[in-house]
């Protein structure tokens, strides 16, 4: 057999449920919750905040369903990327509509990544207050090229074959447990009940009650994000119809339970006015707690352990992403360069390596920005489009074999659709944020027509390359 003649190179399916699952929390418990926590708090302003963590755990059990379903009936490499194309047409509007997908992921997902790096860069701050001196004649500090590096050292560790990164996600997922076990058990032990009394009108539905509910369930449902990282893996998973369902719901539940008993571990521990205060540092309150219940030297330790959990989110956040670039290039549908595998480990190195030099730029940003992008683009430009999209396929392909079909249909999508618009449109400033998501999503669509235009695609393809199922 020629060189010519060979076999093109593909993923290996090496990844089982326990590793999926680990992956999925990795992804799910980064930096985020010890840093908006007492965020969460202050905007509904008393223990009622886990009302906010409740519905982001509904929303995210909703939007897992309809992730399992569609990861179990296409489990290939990319995700989202497959599911947009088969819902709204291979050679029609989902060739289209999936290219915009992984262009918007080009800056999303960096994003997603660079948020990781930022908060375990100030958690080193946290440690080291001399990370906060300017250097460059002040233009930068050296906590934003604290970020840098670890980005660029997560993709360097990443830089290997999958099933010796599957063997590295169980000791990094067991740091991550290991560090909201340590927060549990220090509320646990130093619990006073009198600080989770709610004030009176608490529950009073007014403007302001919804606006605050808006504010932390939004916070909370970035924090439950990456519970569908094992369907971007859908290429290497082993028996994915029943791995992949398994892995997106167990990790919600699991990591639902661990969030909702830190926040009443920490809010039975700091009082209120202490604990807003705290969410102004942007990272102080675990260290606190720690501090106010088993002394400096043991916030520390929490500290470091900390910057554990973001960094494994980090290193999962980039493994799952780079498998999308490459499955819509060996698709044909994005650049020629994504669709390259690394010759002797098989793993996805061009696009690995695109986005870590992204994110790594965008490390140098402010992270409430970088969130508040994230948030919109990706509930605009994907959620929005999964969850009519399960609908439309469920009308488009009743007999599409489905290993995973969710349960409730059609409710899920519908109450995921609702509360992801809910915590758009209940933001202040989500104009600003949605301009965000309209620039990203015209100029895809440009780029996109101009090469259908030039390779006579979609929607400039002959009527006989559409009706031959070419």
């Amino acid at each position: 057999m020629t060189d010519s003649a060979q076999p093109a190179p593909s993923l290996e399916r090496k990844v089982g449920l326990s590793s999926a699952i680990s992956l999925n929390m990795m992804n799910m418990i980064g930096v985020g919750p010890f840093i908006t926590l007492p965020l969460v708090v202050a905007a509904m302003g008393g223990p009622q905040a886990i009302l906010g963590w409740v519905l982001g755990a509904l929303i995210a059990m909703c939007d897992g369903l309809v992730w399992a379903e569609l990861g179990a009936a296409m489990p290939e490499a990319g995700g989202s990327y497959a599911f947009l194309r088969e819902i709204y047409g291979r050679h029609g509007a989902g060739r289209m509509i999936s290219f915009v997908y992984i262009w918007q992921l080009g800056f999303t997902a960096p994003l997603s990544i660079a948020s990781g790096c930022i908060g375990l860069a100030q958690y080193a701050a946290y440690l080291w207050p001399v990370l906060n001196a300017p250097v460059f004649y002040g233009q930068l500090r050296l906590v934003s090229l604290v970020a840098a590096g670890t980005c660029i050292f997560a993709v360097a560790l990443l830089y290997r074959n999958v099933g010796t990164i599957a063997r590295m996600a169980w000791v990094m997922t067991g740091g991550v447990v290991l560090t909201i076990g340590a927060v549990i058990v220090a509320g646990a032990t130093h619990f006073h009940p009198a600080l989770l009394a709610v004030p009176h009108d608490a529950f009073a539905l007014n403007a302001g009650f919804f606006q605050g509910l808006g504010a932390a369930t939004l916070l909370a449902t970035y924090d439950y994000w990456g519970y569908y990282t094992v369907c971007f893996l859908g290429g290497e998973v082993r028996e994915p119809g029943r791995t992949i369902p398994r892995a997106v719901l167990w990790s919600i539940a699991i990591v639902a339970v661990l969030y909702l008993s830190m926040n009443v571990s920490v809010s039975g521990v700091i009082p209120l006015a202490e604990l807003t205060q705290a969410g102004a540092a942007k990272f102080a309150v675990v260290a606190v707690l720690m501090e106010r219940t088993f002394g400096a030297t043991a916030a520390k330790v929490l500290a470091l352990l900390v910057m554990w959990t973001a960094f494994a989110s980090v290193f999962s956040l980039l493994l799952a992403y780079s498998r999308a670039p490459y499955a819509a290039a060996v698709d044909g549908n994005y650049f020629r360069a994504f669709s390259k595998l690394h010759a002797r480990y098989k793993f996805p190195n061009v696009s690995l390596l695109a986005l870590g030099a992204v994110a790594t730029v965008f490390c140098f940003f402010n992270l409430s920005q970088v969130i508040a992008a994230l948030v919109a683009i990706r509930i605009l430009l994907q959620y929005v489009l999964q969850q009519v999209g399960v609908i439309v396929l469920r009308l488009r392909r009743p007999q599409m074999q489905r290993p995973f079909r969710m349960w409730l249909y059609p409710l899920p999508p519908l109450l995921a659709l609702a509360g992801f618009l809910f915590i758009l449109f209940s933001r202040a400033d989500a104009s600003r944020e949605m301009l965000y998501a309209a620039v990203v999503a015209a100029t895809g669509s440009a780029l996109y027509l101009q090469r259908a235009y030039r390779r006579r695609e979609w929607p400039f393809a002959a009527r006989d390359y559409l009706s031959d199922g070419k």
